[in-house]
């Protein structure tokens, strides 16, 4: 990489932390805390988690009745499953942009957490806000497991659909349908798979909200 490109990525990165930074500090100014930010913020990643779930969901429905096809237009079957695709695709991305920011207003307010516990005069205060910093990381980096891994978990889904969605694009026929019912099981599990571990991830943010809350 040139040293050109190496400075316009520094410049972008230092310019991207200090836009942040001035959001950060315009929401403060009236009485939106980081903090609240962060409930609000993992709260749109568990609603978009559950969002992408009803879609792979409904897109393993529109899938079970291409197997089950007896006849009629097929290449109105062929819209549906890809349509079904599209909007999966769209909501797994919904999902990833959403998480992004959770992280990102995360790292703002522990730094910002860390950072003032040098400000305490008082030894037991400091120590029990050390404490709470401690377990709220604690939670925060399990939760964010949880919702990454349900992000890794979804482009081999979407890989699966893609690829029956272009066979029967060029195989619209009874034949294709055939063929297509030997992977049926396979994306089956798999969306059911992801749909637990979506779960998982909701409960965790859910949890995660209630100690941020309380």
């Amino acid at each position: 990489m040139s040293l050109f490109k190496k400075f316009i990525i520094i410049a972008s990165l230092l310019s991207l932390t200090a836009c942040q930074s001035a959001y950060y500090t315009a929401w403060e100014k009236l009485g939106v805390e980081k903090r609240d930010i962060l409930v609000d913020r993992v709260e749109d990643a568990r609603d978009s988690q559950t969002d992408a779930q009803k879609q792979f969901a409904s897109a393993l429905a529109e899938f079970t009745s291409l197997i089950n096809f007896d006849g009629g237009d097929l290449e109105s079957v062929y819209d549906g499953l890809n349509s079904q695709y599209l909007e999966s695709e769209a909501a797994a991305k919904a999902v990833s942009k959403r998480i992004d920011k959770v992280e990102s207003v995360a790292e703002a307010l522990f730094s910002e957490w860390e950072e003032e516990l040098n400000l305490y005069t008082n030894a037991k205060l400091k120590r029990d806000s050390q404490g709470k910093l401690r377990e709220t990381q604690t939670q925060y980096k399990s939760m964010l497991r949880a919702m990454r891994k349900v992000e890794s978990s979804m482009p081999p889904v979407l890989s699966a659909l893609q690829n029956n969605v272009l066979y029967l694009k060029h195989n619209l026929n009874a034949s294709a349908i055939g063929a297509l019912q030997g992977e049926f099981s396979v994306i089956k599990s798999d969306v059911n798979n992801l749909i637990k571990e979506m779960n998982a991830a909701i409960e965790q943010s859910d949890s995660f909200i209630a100690a941020m809350k309380g």
